[in-house]
């Protein structure tokens, strides 16, 4: 399915409660390029109170772009939560994973929990699925500089892994010789795809990112669903 098909309305939700990303305008840019070359709309928010049925429904995913802390109240928890019931889909991109620690639910939505990075630099990525549309058009080994999340469990067991870092190209990675990057899942009803990547701005604006990041959302929203 093309992402012409899968994709009509997303929001992009870019609140922080803790760290800020620089790069955050940046993502939000860069979406919204997507969307207007592949004909979807983007609405981009920091307001808690667009997490109701209404304002979510017909939305084609939801993006968690390098939030941070808490972000939603109660009742947009559970906005979220029955969003993803009736077969939603969600991406979340970089600090993402630093984003609603106290809730189990979203920790398992997100698939891993950040821990801790080192100093931005590059690395070696090496991508497990170029069938996926996230990494179809990556290089099995692809050179790229960002920062180079471990998180508190290795996902691998519960989510199906497109992309991992190979530690002994950079200096500071805690997960050793298994550290999944990106990857994708089923969870509470409908379908989510978590990238690590996309610290710096400059990152938001490279081609093969930007299609990294329209894959993913393309995945979520529902197509080649796997």
């Amino acid at each position: 399915m093309p992402a012409s098909d899968a994709l009509s309305a997303v929001l992009v939700f870019t609140r922080t409660t803790d760290y800020r990303h620089d790069s955050i305008p940046a993502g939000v840019a860069a979406l919204r390029e997507l969307g207007d070359a592949h004909g979807f709309a983007v609405e981009a928010s920091e307001d808690p109170a667009v997490f109701t049925d209404a304002a979510l429904a017909g939305r084609s995913a939801v993006v968690f772009l390098s939030t941070s802390g808490e972000v939603l109240d109660p009742a947009g928890r559970e906005a979220l939560r029955r969003y993803l019931a009736s077969g939603g889909g969600f991406m979340g991109v970089h600090s993402a994973s630093c984003t609603e620690e106290d809730w189990p639910w979203f920790g398992g939505l997100l698939g891993a929990r950040f821990a801790r990075h080192p100093e931005p630099q590059p690395a070696v990525v090496t991508v497990e699925d170029r069938t996926h549309p996230a990494t179809a058009h990556l290089p099995h080994q692809w050179r790229w500089s960002d920062e180079w999340y471990d998180f508190r469990t290795n996902p691998r067991p519960d989510v199906h892994v497109l992309a991992s870092v190979d530690e002994s190209g950079y200096r500071g990675g805690g997960m050793g010789a298994d550290h999944p990057l990106v990857w994708c899942h089923p969870h509470g009803g409908g379908r989510a795809f978590y990238t690590a990547l996309g610290h710096a701005a400059e990152a938001y604006a490279d081609p093969d990112f930007r299609r990294h990041l329209l894959g993913g959302l393309t995945w979520a929203a529902g197509a080649d669903a796997r």
